[in-house]
């Protein structure tokens, strides 16, 4: 399985005063991450630039506003909304064996005990105290929360091992 090397951190939703600040929604695990990065990726014709981060704080506990090196009016910070943003892997400091969301969306998932795949990660949601895998089946789709009581173990080559309830993937 291939590392992402530039993952998305988050996206620019709004402009933040009136000097060229911009209002992010973060997509790191939390927005402290985010803060702490010093430089941000955008992409423009196939190729990323880099924007050196001025300056970042947590905003209303879940956004994040920055200024952004070469960004110094509303204008300008107006002609972003709506970009994703781009972060150097390591910076993000992921723990050794760590892996992305991003990088796990499309690995099979196998029952524990029996070996029959149940199907496909396509996603892993936050609802609120735990994670959420949501799992692309024949028959739609299966949502599990990513407990040990159910998720046996992730491999990056061989996929995800659950030991699903009954009912579970009906």
């Amino acid at each position: 399985m291939a590392r992402i090397t530039y993952p998305e951190c988050g996206k620019i939703i709004n402009t933040h005063g009136c000097h060229g600040g911009v209002k992010l929604e973060p997509w790191c695990d939390s927005p402290a991450i985010f803060t702490a990065l010093p430089v941000v990726y955008l992409r423009e014709n196939g190729a990323l630039r880099p924007l050196k981060i001025k300056s970042a704080a947590v905003l209303s506990g879940r956004f994040v506003c920055a200024e952004l090196e070469g960004v110094d009016s509303m204008e300008a910070a107006q002609a972003l909304r709506g970009q994703v943003l781009y972060a150097d892997r390591n910076d993000l400091r992921i723990p050794e064996g760590a892996l992305l969301i991003a990088e796990m969306k499309g690995m099979k998932v196998y029952h524990a005990v029996t070996g029959a795949q149940l199907g496909v990660l396509s996603d892993v949601i936050h609802p609120g105290a735990t994670d959420i895998y949501v799992i692309r089946t024949e028959k739609g789709e299966a949502m599990v929360p990513v407990v040990p009581a159910f998720v046996q173990r992730v491999d990056e080559n061989e996929g995800i091992f659950l030991t699903p309830i009954e009912g579970m993937f009906d």
